[in-house]
C-alpha cells in the first residue's frame, strides 16, 4: 500500500536563516496524524543559508541521520568530535546517554538536507558520530545503501542502533530498480520525478514529495527523469 504526501502538504517552518518541511509532527507543528511512521520519527527537508546553523543543543537517545543534498554541515560536540559532511555524504549520530552538538554551514552556498530521527533500540549507549562519502554517480541497478542497524552490514554503511536501513542516490532516467523491503519504507523524492510500484498499484512522486509504503516486500522505482530517491526501510 502507498500512501502520497505531496511537499504542499507538509509542515512549514521559516525562520529567515533556516526553512523547514516537516514530513512529521516536530517543533511548532503539530499534527496527530502525523507522529511517525514506525521507528522513524521525523524527517525535516531543510535549508539553511550560508553562514548560519543551529547553535549548541542536546539530544539523547535518539539516532540521527543527516543527508546532504548540497552545500556542507560543520559538525562538532563535546565528546571532541568534529567533521565537514559534504554534498553527496551522510552523517551519523547516535546521542546515546547524552551529547551536544552545534552544525553550521560554513560554505558559502545554501545547505540543503534532509534531517532523519529514528528511535533508537538500545539505551544510553556511548555517544558516537561519523560521516562518510559515497558513490554520487547515478545508478540505474539498484540504490546504494547508506546507513544500516544489522551487522552483516558493518563495512558497507553507517551504524546505527536499530533495525533499519536507508538508501539512497541518483537514478539516470528510464531506469527501473526493484527494491526488496524487510520492514516498511518511506520514500522521499530528493530530486525530479519518479514513479513507485507495489501490488497495488503506481503513485508518482515529484521533487519535495514523501511516500508511506507498507504492506509489501517489493517495490519498483521508474525513474522518469534523472531523479534522486531516499529509502528509509524502518521497522514498525
Amino acid at each position: 500500500m502507498i500512501t502520497l504526501y505531496p511537499y504542499s502538504s507538509l509542515g512549514k517552518a521559516n525562520h529567515g536563516w533556516l526553512k523547514s518541511s516537516h514530513h512529521f509532527s516536530f517543533a511548532n507543528y503539530y499534527n496527530p496524524k502525523r507522529m511517525g511512521f514506525g521507528s522513524l520519527l521525523v524527517v525535516n527537508d531543510d535549508w539553511v543559508k550560508s553562514g548560519a546553523g543551529f547553535p549548541p543543543h542536546p539530544h539523547k537517545n535518539m539516532e540521527i541521520i543527516s543527508y546532504v543534498r548540497s552545500g556542507a554541515i560543520t559538525h562538532e560536540d563535546n565528546k571532541g568530535n568534529r567533521g565537514v559532511t559534504k554534498n553527496g555524504e551522510v552523517q551519523v549520530m547516535s546521542a546515546g546517554k547524552g551529547v551536544v552538538h552545534s552544525e553550521y554551514n560554513q560554505s558559502k552556498e545554501p545547505l540543503t538536507f534532509y534531517q532523519i530521527w529514528i528511535k533508537t533500540n538500545k539505551m544510553n549507549v556511548k555517544p558516537r558520530w561519523e560521516s562518510k562519502k559515497f558513490p554520487n554517480k547515478a545508478v540505474s541497478d539498484a540504490l546504494p545503501m547508506l546507513v544500516s542497524g544489522y551487522p552483516e552490514d558493518k563495512n558497507k554503511a553507517l551504524f546505527i542502533h536499530q533495525e533499519a536501513r536507508i538508501f539512497g542516490g541518483k537514478i539516470r532516467k528510464g531506469s527501473v530498480i526493484e527494491h526488496t523491503l524487510r520492514h516498511q519504507a518511506y520514500i522521499l523524492a530528493s530530486a525530479g520525478r519518479f514513479e513507485i510500484r507495489d501490488a497495488d498499484g503506481k503513485t508518482t512522486l515529484n521533487k519535495g514529495d514523501g511516500a508511506e509504503v507498507s504492506k509489501t516486500k517489493t517495490l519498483s522505482i521508474n525513474a522518469l527523469t534523472d531523479c534522486e530517491v531516499v529509502l528509509i526501510d524502518a521497522n514498525t
